[in-house]
């Protein structure tokens, strides 16, 4: 019987892991975290160089999840933070020494000085090993007293230093290889034109030998180091390939004294340059790709200015704590999620909507951080802060879609699984060849002369096994093959993020694309969610002005939705309100009151409002509208009736209003050949007359979020895929059943949660973006995958017969994984916006 205790979640880690370089390298990580107990899921991106793992911490802990990728062959690339903690009770050098050894000697603790002039200790941990509460534990078990913690690195300085760093080794290697290799292609190149070893044998045969040793065993030597790690764990990766190419190609120069055998030295240094070459345009190429997380990372505002005891105050936006009152000036961007207190102006909201139109913002509108105040001064109140925000959730749902894998991509990752094995015998076997069979070989060899300029039928035996068995190696490498997906996804997600459409992971990307069937909540979704006038009938008696004067008046005593409609179109006619007397609601009929029309309360008007029902039971005659009532019914507006001393005034037609883009929005989908459904829990009546006006068909109402559950699912086994696009909390069980479920971002936390993709914007259009998102990001997938799959069947044969020069081999290697990579990057191209939005 287990004692974990299954209440217990899992965890989420991404771990970032050093010496990947193709899908093979990620499988073999992959299988070895997979098999530990504990672990549920896994996702490694050769991509992004990380893996995505969750895992139950009752089970297994990160070190043994580290130790597990460590025996791989790879390394776990250890996290770190830095923390400056203020220290108490420290008196002397000794003192600090003594900190300073219980820290440094703390597992998980990188570097650790304390300093007894400022009493502060600098701590550089790993965070996935180490918290910050435990190095101050440790430090109070000294017997003194860690008294506060100052923040230390940002992450996202520590993500672009990471990456320039990566960029500039990679370039640093690339100049050392060419510096190398240009010499030797110049050399050779005399010797292949005019016929003579300048200026002898024995010196170029040298000279080729001293040149690529530091290409290979210098600016070569990470993927050298990788490979011989990979042998001595028993596994083979791309690197393996590209070591056993290049130093047998070198070893034939040292061979060439000893046996009749054609000097390869300087077509390995060759190799490798190309080699080097290709992986620095992939790590720019890469870099551009996760520029989306990049760019997030960097769009939050640095400080904030904060009122605080009355003081107005300029402080680090890290510091900011929840119910600060915060002032945000023209131009200035919003530090972090909260709610306008005081003051209007228009928002630039297009970093996390997509949308460019800025959007006006009231007292008790809620704001987003790092979104740019435009023209008034806002007091705003801090309601999230740090992880809880909405930019650290998209970067967190970003890295997170970036991880994990769609399902086509596990069929590329079966077939690297065995690829590089397969390869290694296809190589050896293709060499021995030349030995078993020679002459019908040469008899190959000797039709691909014809076409190939290159191929020399006059080399030794040895010498063409040997271009055999390094043109094998090379040109087979499946680097392509592992970057194809993830790249693409990378993009992909990205693009997404930047306008508005916020995706949970890789499945919903694939699925999505082959949806049939998409299913709307209606309120808050395809309509606006809260009530508006949209019609006002008036008796000749009175105006429309002084129908809706009299009318918020009253209703301003009110917190009904009808009666706040009437009030919001006063407000936005600008209609002054006066003073009532005598205020009365009567449940479920309407509300009365006397108001005054002028200060000195000289005249007074008694003023009903309410439904026909109300009306009728006190004899206000209103049979001359009754036709205009159920016209506006049929319409699904629910009408309010008014009357001023006992005489019918007129009347309100209030409704739930589309939200400016339903019916567009439903068209193009339709148009897509998707077909668009409504579930709703309100009257059949009026969800008719809505989905009549988006443009839906299809309509099921009056349903419980049970229903709505059942409907999915019967749809779903006949075989339809079903998306479900809702707002609220009773969308959450469709929004998990569906194939893929799309939270609208104006709704509740939980439908959000539940979903796979969020339209950060509310708008119906987003889903459109999103459909477009999907069948552009998989087009890409496939034909990335296409490519690669296509190189290597071709390649692959090509090489065995011997009709591939070593150098030729390596530089389609090399365009092949440069292909895929800018391939995905022309995803940045695609049209995913609506047709209408053009």
């Amino acid at each position: 019987m287990s004692l974990v205790d299954p209440t217990i979640e899992d965890e989420k880690i991404i771990v970032d892991i050093v010496g990947m370089h193709c899908a093979s390298c990620a499988s073999t990580i992959d299988k070895a975290l997979v098999h530990q107990e504990g672990i549920s899921k896994v996702s490694v991106n050769v991509a992004t160089e990380k893996a995505y793992i969750q895992y139950n911490p009752r089970i297994i802990k990160k070190k043994k999840i580290f130790e597990t990728i460590n025996g791989t062959g790879y390394k776990v690339k250890e996290n770190s933070e830095k923390d400056i903690i203020q220290i108490g009770g420290m008196t002397c050098a000794s003192c600090a020494q003594t900190i300073e050894r219980a820290l440094v000697k703390t597992p998980g603790v990188l570097d650790a000085s304390v300093n007894i002039a400022t009493e502060k200790a600098t701590v550089l941990y790993n965070p996935d090993v180490l918290s910050y509460q435990h190095i101050a534990s440790v430090i109070n078990n000294t017997g003194y007293k860690a008294l506060e913690r100052e923040e230390g690195l940002k992450k996202f300085d520590e993500e672009e230093k990471k990456e320039q760093a990566k960029f500039s080794q990679a370039r640093k290697k690339l100049f050392i290889s060419w510096g190398f290799t240009i010499p030797i292609t110049i050399w050779m190149l005399l010797e292949m034109i005019g016929g003579v070893m300048w200026p002898s044998p024995l010196v170029y045969n040298l000279g080729m030998i001293f040149l690529a040793g530091p290409v290979l065993f210098w600016a070569g030597w990470e993927t050298y180091r990788t490979a011989l790690k990979a042998i001595s764990h028993k596994s083979a990766n791309m690197d393996v390939l590209i070591f056993l190419g290049t130093f047998s190609a070198f070893a034939s120069g040292p061979l060439s004294f000893l046996i009749p055998i054609l000097n390869y030295s300087g077509v390995a240094a060759m190799i490798m340059a190309f080699h080097i070459t290709g992986r620095f345009i992939e790590t720019k190429a890469k870099g551009k790709a996760s520029q989306a997380i990049r760019k997030l990372l960097s769009l939050g505002a640095k400080t904030a200015k904060v009122i605080r005891n009355g003081v107005e105050l300029e402080i680090p936006s890290e510091e900011i704590e929840k119910g600060d009152i915060l002032i945000v000036k023209p131009g200035e961007k919003i530090p972090t999620d909260g709610i306008v207190v005081e003051g209007s102006s228009s928002v630039d909201e297009s970093i996390a909507t997509g949308e460019s139109l800025p959007v006006k913002k009231r007292i008790g509108e809620s704001v987003i951080g790092a979104t740019i105040n435009q023209t008034g001064i806002l007091k705003v109140k801090a309601e999230k802060i740090g992880k809880d925000t909405f930019l650290a959730q998209v970067i967190k749902m970003v890295e997170e879609v970036q991880g994990s894998k769609v399902p086509i991509q596990k069929f590329a990752d079966n077939v690297t699984a065995i690829f590089v094995p397969v390869v290694l015998l296809l190589a050896f076997l293709g060499a021995s060849l030349w030995f078993i069979i020679p002459d019908q070989m040469l008899q190959l060899l000797s039709y691909g002369a014809v076409l190939f300029p290159w191929i020399n039928t006059d080399l030794s035996l040895i010498t063409l096994s040997l271009i055999t068995l390094i043109s094998t190696l090379v040109i087979a490498c499946p680097c392509a093959l592992g970057l194809a997906t993830p790249t693409a996804l990378m993009v992909g997600s990205g693009l997404g993020a930047e306008n508005g459409v916020l995706i949970r992971n890789g499945e919903a990307i694939q699925t999505l694309r082959g949806i049939n069937i998409i299913m709307f909540d209606k309120t808050g979704t395809i309509t606006k969610g809260k009530p508006e006038v949209t019609d006002i009938i008036a008796s000749k008696k009175f105006t429309e002005k002084q129908l809706i004067q009299y009318a918020a008046t009253i209703e301003n005593n009110s917190e009904h939705p009808l009666g706040t409609a009437i009030v919001s179109i006063a407000n936005q006619k600008k209609i002054p309100l006066l003073k009532t007397d005598n205020f009365q609601s009567i449940t479920g009929m309407g509300v009365q009151a006397e108001i005054f029309l002028e200060e000195t309360n000289a005249e007074k008007l008694s003023v009903l409002i309410g439904n026909q029902r109300f009306f009728s039971e006190r004899s206000i005659d209103f049979q001359n509208y009754q036709k205009s009532i159920e016209n506006l019914e049929l319409e699904a507006k629910t009408v309010v009736l008014i009357a001023i001393n006992g005489t019918f005034g007129g009347l309100f037609a209030i409704a739930d209003a589309l939200k400016d883009d339903s019916s567009l929005a439903i068209r193009e989908l339709n148009s897509l050949g998707i077909q668009t459904v409504m579930l709703t829990g309100d009257n059949e009546r009026t969800a008719k007359a809505i989905a009549q006006k988006a443009g839906i068909s299809k309509v099921y109402a009056e349903l419980l979020p049970n229903q709505k559950l059942e409907i999915i699912q019967d749809l779903q086994e006949k075989g339809k895929f079903v998306a479900m696009v809702g707002d609220g909390i009773n969308d959450a069980p469709a929004l998990s059943a569906a194939n893929v479920g799309i939270a609208i971002g104006t709704g509740t936390d939980i439908a959000i949660e539940a979903a796979d993709i969020t339209l950060v914007s509310g708008k119906i259009g987003k889903v459109i973006t999103a459909v477009k998102l999907s069948r552009a990001t998989f087009k890409k997938i496939r034909q990335n995958l296409f490519w690669a799959f296509i190189y290597n069947i071709i390649a692959l044969p090509f090489a065995l017969l011997g009709f591939a020069h070593p150098l030729i081999a390596e530089i389609a290697m090399a365009t092949s994984s440069i292909t895929v990579v800018s391939n995905a990057n022309l995803l940045k191209k695609a049209k995913i916006q609506p047709k209408y939005q053009k």
